[in-house]
């Protein structure tokens, strides 16, 4: 009994001012006359004299049973449309993670094959997508969102829980779609811009570059003041290596020579944005180096967030909807069995 209550307690309808239309059918064969038919009437003078079998004329019970069915198919589909629901008890979701936007640089200079990942040399971005990915995946509770940036700045994901979408757009991101130059300042702006919505002790952003701030609208230092305004933590990560053995002559050692990938990182600049923001710089010249820099983020104390509760909601205008195709199945039925009785009376 308890069980029923319970369930009772959260029936609820989507359209509950449908079954107002309950009367409807009533108030049409009051109020609706039935429409005149103009052909002329057989006249049979001796019908009364007919020795007509009672059961063709029908029972009163007999007659009842379709009006009966009737009401039921109409009450049924009433049901169905007003949209039945049952609404559990509230459930609190684990949520003890902070609002963070990451900002990944898609360049061109991320084309330079100067980090290794599972033992093969491959391009910095490659690498940052493997890093990055991990680091998400283990960010369950937090709203993370995702800017890509290059010439111009974009907004890829807007601040979720769904951290596998994000962890998606990140891993379908290819270099250059954002413009070869870098506008460090404009995804910083963008970032905390959509920070600003949120509460102030949870707004933190991972910025992560291999350049210098080479295009965009606002400058990375004017960005790193709104952002200590804004309260929104920046990290900022310098990518690449330092060192790396650029091929001589038609890919062979002759002519071969030691260059730096990264001459062109201004670690300034990104320390700076780090120190305005009330931050850290961390240098990340290897793959290792790049998943200690997250892991040491990853450890960072999570500020408690006010718990997050959801109703579980269940459909449940199915079964009246079936119950009124079972019940318009046999009026059906009895409309067909009734003709057939009366042609082969």
């Amino acid at each position: 009994m308890s069980e029923l209550l319970r369930f009772l307690s959260g029936l609820e309808f989507t359209l509950p001012w449908i079954l107002m239309l309950l009367p409807l059918p009533l108030l049409v064969r009051r109020f609706v006359q039935p429409a005149s038919r103009r052909q002329s009437a057989l006249v049979v003078p001796f019908f009364a004299d007919l020795p007509l079998d009672e059961s063709l004329s029908g029972t009163a019970r007999s007659r009842k049973v379709p009006v009966v069915f009737s009401a039921l198919a109409w009450l049924m589909l009433l049901l169905a449309a007003a949209g039945p629901r049952w609404v559990g008890d509230p459930i609190k979701l684990p949520v003890s993670g902070r609002d963070t936007f990451l900002a990944v640089d898609l360049s061109a200079s991320m084309e330079i094959e100067d980090l290794k990942l599972n033992g093969h040399q491959v391009n910095r971005l490659e690498v940052i997508k493997d890093v990055v990915s991990r680091f998400i995946d283990g960010r369950k509770g937090d709203r993370l969102g995702l800017v890509l940036f290059g010439t111009q700045a974009y907004l890829q994901a807007p601040l979720t829980f769904d951290i596998e979408t994000v962890r998606t757009l990140l891993n379908e991101a290819t270099i250059g779609i954002a413009g070869e130059r870098t506008a460090i300042g404009d995804a910083i702006g963008l970032s905390v811009r959509q920070l600003r919505k949120r509460p102030k002790e949870q707004r933190v952003m991972i910025l992560l570059t291999d350049g210098a701030n080479t295009a965009g609208n606002l400058s990375p230092e004017k960005a790193a003041e709104l952002a200590a305004k804004e309260g929104v933590t920046i990290y900022t990560i310098g990518v690449g290596a330092e060192e790396m053995i650029q091929p001589g002559i038609f890919g062979t050692s002759f002519g071969a020579q030691r260059v730096n990938p990264s001459a062109d990182l201004d670690e300034e600049m990104l320390k700076q944005i780090a120190n305005l923001s009330g931050g850290r710089y961390f240098r990340a010249r290897s793959t290792d180096e790049l998943k200690d820099v997250y892991k040491t983020i990853d450890k960072m104390e999570p500020v408690e967030q006010a718990k997050e509760t959801f109703r579980p909601v269940r459909d449940l205008f199915f079964w009246p909807l079936s119950v009124f195709f079972i019940l318009a199945g046999l009026l059906a039925m009895l409309s067909t069995l009734n003709h057939w009785v009366r042609r082969s009376a």
